[in-house]
């Protein structure tokens, strides 16, 4: 057990983040996990909160395991070992399809209103509470890479070793407190790793959007 819970995981990871601090950093946070994290790191960096909308594809009987992942834009990552768990080419389409539409239910109800904030040119930050097959977080950094940010960041608490070197080719940095050898779910290493509720999401979301933003 290395973390007591996510803010915990927040605090560490925030002090292994601090030569961003005062660089304005626009932290995305992947939901929903990972959200409350992204809080506490926009404040102890001072920089801005926002999220990444991916979702994994799940393999055929066990929604827990990954085989891909697809981001906003439909853009699909799939995994070497997705023939193997039996995924078909159907399949395949029937999951992106569902998953394409969680995120743009998620998109209308986490960010009503206003576009995602700009990445543009900035130091960005893409945040998750830990890193099983690496997958999601994958079609995160692809679709912020689209964005043209100045520097882009992989950050989490912890990762299996196996994740770490998938999503290096895409983040200019990775920062990882913890890679164990015995991994094989992020929430092991957590005493406290309950659900994030939409509810929480939203709330979170509203409140960042209210705090004055740093500036540039």
């Amino acid at each position: 057990m290395l973390f007591a819970d996510r803010r915990d995981a927040a605090e560490r990871l925030a002090k292994a983040l601090q030569a961003y601090r005062g660089r304005n950093p626009l932290i995305l946070a992947i939901p929903r996990g990972a959200l409350p994290m992204g809080q506490l790191l926009a404040q102890r960096l001072d920089g801005e909160l926002d999220v990444v909308l991916v979702r994994k594809l799940r393999a055929p009987g066990s929604p827990e395991y990954a085989i891909g992942s697809i981001d906003e834009n439909g853009w699909v990552y799939l995994a070497a070992h997705a023939r193997a768990t039996g995924a078909t080419d159907r399949y395949i389409e029937d999951e992106k399809r569902e998953q394409l539409a969680v995120i743009r239910q998620r998109r209308e109800r986490y960010t009503p209103g206003r576009a995602p904030v700009d990445a543009a040119g900035r130091v960005t930050i893409v945040v998750d509470d830990g890193l099983a097959t690496g997958a999601t977080m994958v079609a995160a950094l692809h679709a912020v890479r689209a964005r043209r940010p100045e520097l882009l960041v992989c950050a989490v608490p912890v990762a299996s070793t196996d994740s770490l070197e998938l999503v290096r080719p895409y983040a200019d940095e990775v920062v990882c407190l913890e890679a164990p050898e015995d991994f094989y779910a992020v929430g092991q290493f957590y005493r406290s790793f309950g659900q994030v509720d939409d509810e929480e999401a939203i709330r979170l979301l509203r409140d960042a959007q209210a705090t004055p933003k740093p500036r540039p």
